[in-house]
């Protein structure tokens, strides 16, 4: 799960290797050699908010942790979710199923270390369920391991993982949602004081890069582990260095930064003329949506005095002429949202009933909801203005025209929405602790049906996930039915039905599957993506020898260095 201000795109896969830029760097002497070596500076949109796995939510939290952590077993770029046929080993080097399937065994590579030399064992994968698990650390990705009751340890090197069901995707359970920490640095630490102790934000793990520093809002470096058990990384050094897309995107075209993440799709075109920058597009699992409060600010039983009337959601919802912004924002490159969740994940359906553009009924909801209109064209009720609020990421271009389209949409019916800005501080902030009225989300879904109940289950309102505290039994117990099926035509037909259902009790309004444009520098040669995760094979991004430059010395602003 990545619930985050951050776009994503969900287009089709363009080449697998590309052309870009890198440097040498002064990490290691083996960089010199010609098949290792150079630095890549990643700018990302924001600065990442923690890097303790347990605690990770942002898009920036999830490229650094992905690079010094790892998991049991690793998907491949098919993100099958049922079954282990899909998956290869990492930590583990084999795993074996009871005949039962109610446990698995996994067996630690006797080969991996920590980046502080010591021995995985098992214990740090007992111990890393209760760090995720534990109500105390109020772990954001709990609720995707509701289904696994324990770990135990069969002895030093073997873990039991433990499942209260049987189910398809037991495997992609522990394996894809469970990044493995170390118990002998966080061991000690209370639970309750793991989100504030100054030892998570110098995290030590086993994958190919080790962390080096986190200057807060300029820059994150990580450089290669060049006797990790999984094989050095091609790169000798990693740099993020979050930057506003309009930075960003100058930093690219001039060579000071070598890929980004949405680079401005209406200045998309100067890369296929650039000599220093290539863009791309690939599919990732986000989409986009309005989504309103039905509680009032900060509370969790209080009726918000406009949202709590499905009425007013839905005729808000038939205000919009989603095909028209979506043109307007976006031209042929838009993907218009055919409800909660993203068309590339295997269980989309185009079908569903969305609510129609049309003004005239939206109006006459309204009518009926007590809603008035004045003198002024505006509506108000017991001399309470129909006037709301849309909080917007300050970092998101598209969604500021969103707003401002919306926001002269629902002028049109008497509707006033103010529109309030902030950055990813301010907005997770506010949308953690309901302190909205309406917000413009972006959310990036995990490839399962489980993503789909993080989000919109009841289950993901302990884990903080549901944003909105949605609930409906009928949702619930359709992606039950789905997470549970073995037969992936049953899967859909019950995912179906809850989306169906969550449209048309209008809690959001689906906007689009987010269109964005890719940047690398023309030296880099990227290794293959996945959709979930653009970033899963960065470690084999490399860079030709005669392409490198020197980030110490050149590229990076005075506040990066």
């Amino acid at each position: 799960m990545r619930a985050s201000p951050p776009l994503s795109a969900s287009l089709i896969l363009v080449a697998a290797t590309i052309a870009g830029a890198g440097c040498s760097s002064s990490a290691n002497s083996s960089g010199s050699n010609g098949q290792y070596g150079g630095t890549v500076v990643i700018t990302p949109n924001a600065d990442a908010s923690s890097l303790f796995p347990p605690l990770v939510s942002e898009l920036t939290d999830h490229l650094v942790q992905d690079q010094v952590f790892d998991r049991l077993a690793e998907i491949d770029e098919n993100l099958t979710t049922v079954g282990d046929k899909g998956f290869t080993p990492r930590l583990a080097k084999s795993w074996t199923w009871a005949l039962d399937s109610m446990s698995i065994a996994f067996h630690i590579d006797p080969r991996a270390r920590w980046h502080d030399g010591k021995p995985v064992t098992a214990k740090d994968v007992q111990y890393t369920f209760r760090a995720f698990t534990d109500p105390k650390v109020a772990s954001p990705n709990a609720s995707g391991l509701a289904n696994i009751d324990s770990v135990s340890v069969r002895d030093s090197m073997t873990a039991v993982v433990w499942f209260k069901k049987r189910t398809p995707e037991q495997f992609y359970d522990i394996a894809y949602q469970l990044v493995i920490v170390p118990e002998h640095i966080y061991g000690s630490i209370p639970m309750d004081q793991l989100k504030s102790s100054p030892l998570i934000r110098t995290p030590i793990g086993t994958g190919r890069f080790r962390f080096v520093r986190w200057d807060p809002g300029t820059r994150i470096e990580l450089v290669a582990d060049t006797a990790n058990f999984r094989g050095r990384p091609k790169l000798d050094r990693l740099i993020f260095a979050p930057a506003p897309p309009a930075t960003a995107s100058t930093q690219i075209l001039v060579g000071q930064a070598d890929f980004m993440e949405g680079f401005p799709i209406d200045r998309a075109a100067v890369l296929d003329t650039s000599s220093v920058a290539r863009g791309m597009v690939l599919p990732t699992f986000g989409y986009t949506f309005m989504a309103m409060n039905r509680f009032a600010h900060k509370s969790t039983t209080t009726p918000h005095p406009i949202f709590s009337d499905i009425r007013v959601r839905r005729a808000l919802s038939m205000a919009v002429n989603r095909v028209a912004m979506l043109d307007n924002v976006f031209g042929k490159a838009g993907h218009l949202s055919h409800g909660p969740f993203p068309m590339s994940v295997k269980f989309a359906d185009s079908t569903l009933h969305m609510p129609p553009y049309d003004t005239t009924a939206a109006k006459a909801m309204l009518d009926s909801s007590g809603w008035r209109v004045g003198s002024d064209g505006m509506r108000s009720r017991g001399g309470a203005p129909l006037r709301f609020t849309i909080l917007t990421p300050s970092i998101s271009l598209f969604r500021q025209r969103y707003a401002v389209l919306m926001q002269a949409a629902f002028k049109q019916i008497g509707v006033q929405a103010d529109i309030e800005q902030g950055d990813n501080q301010v907005v997770g902030a506010k949308t953690a602790t309901g302190d909205f009225d309406a917000v413009l989300w972006t959310f990036s879904m995990d490839p399962s049906p489980s993503g789909v109940r993080q989000v919109w289950g009841t289950e993901g309102i302990a884990s903080g996930v549901n944003l909105l505290r949605y609930s409906n039994k009928t949702v619930d117990a359709a992606l039950d039915s789905a997470a549970t099926s073995f037969d992936p035509k049953q899967t859909k037909r019950f995912t179906s039905r809850a989306f169906q259902k969550i449209i048309d009790d209008a809690p959001a309004i689906f906007l689009y599957d987010v269109t964005l444009v890719y940047a690398a520098n023309r030296r880099i040669t990227l290794a293959p993506t996945r959709p979930d995760e653009w970033w899963a094979n960065l470690a084999d991004w490399s860079i030709p020898a005669d392409k490198r430059i020197d980030r110490d010395r050149i590229g990076l602003t005075t506040a990066q260095r």
